[in-house]
């Protein structure tokens, strides 16, 4: 049957009609769903969204776990998953950014992140220690300058601008002084005199870790490993828990340890579906492998093999490879350093030192055929902020920078040759380096480069100067005495032999010492810089500014008589 024109038409009409409002349904659909991911990542929300709020209203475990020095309750288990990533063929190389000392702010994290990718690096290891934002009755252990919450989901997405996966590393046995230094934790001590390691067999121990680690994953529900720790537990089996239950156990410190261990692994796993762990290997090296294959955290653990010595013995570090195989760990990991392991105090970087360091381990990384039952998944380039918590600043990480470039352009490019140290000199505004000096020639164009400029001056001139004004000039040693000063006695027409030559000196450093300050200002929070001036620039400048004190005020006096 033939229809008219007119019903033709508003038949077609209709037709348009009911597709627009078809794909208008279709459209609002994707649109609530497009809302609900950026969510996951809207600035102004929380790193996690409304879902991942929600989330933690349903399941008490994400939320700060009521911790005393008489009950710590363990958070409910429920399972997570994390992001699935596929790193299989990724030979990974993290910069350890250690925060227990030094921390500097996410600015400077903002500027450093697009060189460290330039440079080679793919991952950070980030060692918060008490810059991490613990909250609840947690919120003891963190830092009056910890970061925020904000702060932590910047430092990630920053990190994934320039493609770097976030390794967070939580110590999880030895090396927690910033938690048992506090008397709300002090009865978790293995000895009860030294805050260095947990005691493994009072419950609450077990149940405080999984309360941190917790909320630290729980922010980094993106990272696919966590970093446990777990190096150098001192004192442990020194404890009487842990000699009564070696007595009454048959057991032996090693297996302590691996018990510890496993709960950790297992809660970690068991919690995150899909997360990988990561530990330091020192404990193990003296464990035996039936020990290590017994305890199970082979499946889901890989123990990240670390030297940090020049010229280390590449045959022994091949023992250990072997070892870690047939206990079977399906991957390992290496560490070198690239600062802050050749003194606690070291101010200055030893270029040549950590760079015969990575010559060392990529001999061993360039021989891994001959292990073909154990994978080599990557390297971490630690740099050391402090020994450990109580210790004063290694080298800052500005320092630092020219040794991680030099580090990090030699794992990727093999070695060290003439054109990957122009390729480095270029990407950090340098003419030259010297090696065996430890020095780079050039105002540098690097984020820091002020600093690192600024401290080279310090740490060669600052001492020497001031000394040679004050102990080598004999008109002082004459007149201007420590006896005078004491008595307050001397005569002007001395004074002014070498008087206009130390103020100048003063002048100068102080000037210097404003202008410096401002610049440790821009990257570090107050108390980073307060010590660093303490312990590098105080000592030697508070004796030139004594001096000039006592100058000024004698000098007034006008030759009066000695005063008694």
């Amino acid at each position: 049957m033939a229809f008219p024109r007119n019903q033709k038409l508003n038949l077609l009409r209709l037709t348009v009609l009911l597709i627009v409002a078809l794909a208008g349904i279709k459209f609002i659909f994707r649109d609530s769903v497009t809302l609900d991911l950026h969510k996951h990542i809207s600035k102004d929300n929380d790193f996690w969204g409304k879902a991942g709020e929600e989330k933690e209203k349903a399941h008490p475990h994400s939320q700060a776990l009521e911790l005393s020095a008489v009950k710590i309750t363990d958070p409910k288990e429920d399972t997570k998953k994390q992001l699935s990533k596929d790193f299989s063929t990724t030979e990974m190389r993290l910069v350890h950014l250690d925060l227990k000392g030094a921390a500097p702010k996410v600015s400077y994290l903002e500027q450093v992140f697009p060189l460290l990718s330039k440079l080679g690096a793919n991952g950070i290891l980030v060692e918060y220690e008490d810059m991490f934002p613990f909250k609840g009755e947690l919120e003891t252990l963190k830092s009056p300058y910890a970061y925020s919450e904000d702060d932590v989901e910047k430092i990630q997405q920053l990190a994934a601008l320039n493609k770097l996966e976030v390794v967070p590393l939580v110590q999880t046995f030895g090396h927690v002084e910033f938690i048992l230094k506090h008397d709300k934790y002090r009865y978790l001590r293995e000895v009860e005199r030294f805050p260095n390691s947990l005691n493994p067999h009072v419950p609450d121990t077990l149940s405080l870790l999984k309360s941190m680690l917790s909320q630290v994953m729980d922010k980094h529900r993106h990272s696919s490993w966590i970093h446990i720790g777990a190096d150098e537990v001192f004192h442990l089996g020194e404890g009487m828990d842990s000699k009564n239950w070696i007595s009454h156990s048959d057991g032996d410190v090693g297996k302590m340890y691996l018990n510890h261990i496993k709960e950790v692994v297992n809660f970690i796993v068991n919690q995150y579906k899909g997360l990988q762990v990561l530990m330091w290997d020192d404990m193990l090296r003296k464990i035996s492998v039936g020990a290590i294959q017994d305890s199970g955290i082979a499946k889901h653990a890989s123990p990240v093999l670390w030297f940090y010595a020049a010229d280390f013995d590449t045959e022994q570090i091949g023992k250990f490879i072997s070892k870690y195989a047939d206990s079977g760990f399906k991957s390992v990991w290496f560490a070198s350093a690239f600062k802050g392991t050749t003194g606690p105090a070291q101010a200055w970087t030893p270029l040549n030192y950590h760079l015969k360091n990575h010559l060392s381990w990529l001999k061993v990384i360039q021989a891994m055929s001959k292990f073909p039952f154990i994978k080599f998944q990557g390297i971490a380039l630690t740099g050391w902020q402090r020994y450990d918590h109580y210790s004063v600043l290694c080298e800052l990480l500005p320092v630092g920078i020219p040794s991680l470039a030099m580090c990090l352009q030699t794992l990727v490019n093999g070695g060290f040759t003439e054109a990957t140290k122009k390729r480095i000199l270029d990407m950090l505004g340098f003419q030259s380096m010297d090696l065996e000096k430890s020095m780079c020639e050039g105002n540098g164009a690097f984020p820091g480069s002020e600093i690192y400029r600024m401290v080279e001056q310090i740490n060669g001139q600052l001492k020497e100067s001031i000394a040679k004004v004050l102990e080598e000039e004999s008109a002082i040693k004459g007149w201007f005495s420590p006896y005078h000063r004491k008595h307050q006695f001397a005569n002007p027409r001395n004074l002014e032999n070498f008087g206009t030559k130390v103020l100048k000196v003063h002048e100068d450093w102080e000037n210097f010492i404003q202008n410096f300050r401002s610049q440790l200002e821009s990257i570090y929070f107050p108390d980073t810089v307060e010590e660093w001036m303490e312990e590098n620039v105080n000592p030697y400048m508070d004796r030139l500014r004594e001096f000039v004190r006592d100058y000024r005020e004698i000098i007034r006096l006008n030759a009066k008589p000695k005063a008694l």
